[in-house]
């Protein structure tokens, strides 16, 4: 049983987005950061070798639904990024 929820609780950590092309790519959740009252998601691509997080905007349509928005201003950017690292100085190693 503890193999099935570990596996469950794998699964759930993955995203799939889909871009404004149609192309699909699997990200992992690391973690929802709230900076000036907005959520934002830091994700890290699932495949093998990557080694760049990415930082998404939660807009919410309804409900149930949300877009998850890439981030142009690079100020709000390095602050979330900033949140994260100080969050994880202890679990991750980060290089700048």
């Amino acid at each position: 049983m503890e193999d099935k929820e570990l596996l469950q609780e794998e699964e759930s950590s993955l995203l799939t987005l889909t871009d404004e092309n149609g192309v699909e790519t699997e990200f992992e959740f690391l973690d929802c950061i709230v900076y000036n009252e907005v959520e934002y998601l830091v994700l890290i691509p699932a495949q093998e070798d990557a080694n760049e997080i990415v930082i998404l905007e939660v807009q919410s349509v309804d409900e149930e639904n949300e877009n998850y928005v890439a981030i142009d201003d690079e100020n709000i950017l390095n602050a979330v990024y900033d949140i994260f690292k100080e969050r994880y100085k202890d679990v991750l190693t980060f290089e700048d």
